[in-house]
């Protein structure tokens, strides 16, 4: 079932911090192997609270979006190896909820927590798959800056576009 949001009641959604009271509900937004492959690549279906749990202790500021309390979206910060790139990750909006600006306000807003607190500019990486991510990430501003060769788990062959978005540039 699709949720349609007028534009002007958008600000009804509320995104803030995510915590284990929200792992279940977050857990339950990733509905297939193949999309939960495009959003947790190194991650393993079927996608649980241990993985989250997991995936906590090595990334940091949590971030959930709420319809009346309800989770229908996630997104978390990662660096690199070297700890000099601070990427978004794990972006996922529920599919009753796509489409309708959700995933684009779930972006700025980690954007202005990197912006804000750690860097001056912002990663984020897509496969080139993902045609309505990357169309989003491109008219947010992000530039494709590093192309990588990666493999489907069916063994398709799938390019992960790693993106830039410098603070001066928005």
């Amino acid at each position: 079932m699709l949720v349609t949001v007028s534009s002007n009641s958008i600000d009804r959604f509320e995104i803030t911090a995510g915590d284990e009271s929200h792992y279940d509900a977050i857990v339950a937004l990733f509905t297939s192997p193949e999309e939960f492959y495009l959003i947790y690549p190194s991650g393993s279906w079927p996608f649980d609270r241990s993985q989250l749990q997991r995936l906590a202790t090595q990334r940091r500021d949590f971030t959930v979006v709420l319809d009346n309390r309800q989770v229908i979206g996630f997104a978390n910060l990662y660096t690199n190896t070297a700890g000099d790139r601070f990427f978004i990750g794990n972006v996922v909006i529920s599919e009753a909820y796509r489409g309708q600006g959700i995933g684009r306000r779930l972006i700025c807003h980690m954007c202005d927590i990197i912006f804000e607190h750690y860097a001056s500019t912002v990663y984020i990486s897509v496969f080139n798959v993902n045609t309505p991510a990357l169309l989003l990430y491109t008219s947010l501003g992000f530039k494709p800056c590093e192309i990588e060769q990666r493999s489907m788990p069916n063994g398709d062959r799938v390019a992960l576009i790693h993106m830039r978005l410098d603070a001066r540039s928005r």
